[in-house]
């Protein structure tokens, strides 16, 4: 793995590969930088045998800003008033967070600070969430006349309508607790407690077969986008390949010997 001066990269030895923006001027903004920098570090992560877990952090007082509002802005002065830039930077933020979510391993973001617009959707795209209370989150683009419609797509996805319709419309922040609350985040710890709260997480993940949470994933985020009937056909199909696999029969044989199972990660 290696490491960006904006992007930050390091691989334990339980295969939990921690990801930390550091572009603390900038408030860790996706710039097209950091976009380019996140989606080739999650290609990496998903065909990387070695990667386990990915956990998704940040250096300074900000989770993550949302998109760079200068460098946006900058891109007004094409003869087409911006719109091929915007288009383009709004592609490359749309594939890193479905490389998130097609990402094979499980992805957990540990939220220190305000997570804001893009910054939110990037919270919401991750597979799980810990928050420390002091963060926040809102989706404040009505603030300056532009809506928050790409950050809209994860956030509907993680919460009920009311609540993200609620975010989106008035732009307020949400504490930490109410993130909870509402879906957001999956729990709330202390600042200082933050860091050992996702790595327990992470260990626990990461101590299971790599196949498994790779199918389990594919198949949660598939079933959810069809219907009762196409879900439960897609999932007995996806049941009934998984028990023909190598770590299925490893598992079931480890709990009916009481033995603990050793992973061929196949």
């Amino acid at each position: 793995m290696t490491t960006s001066d904006i992007l930050f990269t390091n691989l334990d030895e339980n295969g939990i590969l921690r990801l930390t923006l550091n572009d603390v001027a900038r408030r860790n903004a996706l710039s097209e930088a950091m976009l380019a920098a996140l989606g080739a570090a999650f290609a990496d992560a998903g065909a990387d045998p070695q990667v386990r877990v990915v956990v998704l952090a940040a250096n300074g007082p900000a989770f993550c800003a949302g998109h760079d509002l200068k460098e946006m802005t900058a891109g007004r002065s094409q003869e087409d008033g911006g719109k091929a830039y915007f288009a383009h930077v709004m592609a490359m933020c749309a594939g890193v967070m479905q490389g998130i979510v097609n990402c094979p391993k499980p992805v957990i973001a540990e939220v220190t600070g305000v997570a804001t617009a893009a910054g939110c959707q990037l919270v919401a795209s991750c597979d799980l969430a810990i928050a420390a209370d002091t963060a926040q989150f809102s989706t404040p683009g009505v603030h300056i006349g532009l809506f928050c419609s790409t950050p809209m797509v994860a956030l509907s996805r993680n919460v009920a309508d009311k609540y993200a319709m609620e975010m989106l419309l008035t732009g307020d922040m949400t504490s930490a607790v109410r993130a909870a609350e509402i879906g957001l985040v999956n729990r709330v710890v202390a600042p200082q407690a933050l860091q050992e709260a996702t790595m327990e997480m992470a260990r626990k993940i990461a101590s299971k077969s790599s196949m498994t949470l790779a199918t389990g994933k594919r198949a949660y985020y598939a079933q959810r986008e069809m219907t009762l009937p196409d879900a439960y056909d897609y999932a007995s199909g996806v049941m009934v390949d998984n028990m023909l696999a190598q770590d299925a029969r490893e598992g079931i044989g480890a709990f009916i010997e009481k033995r603990a199972p050793q992973w061929q990660d196949a």
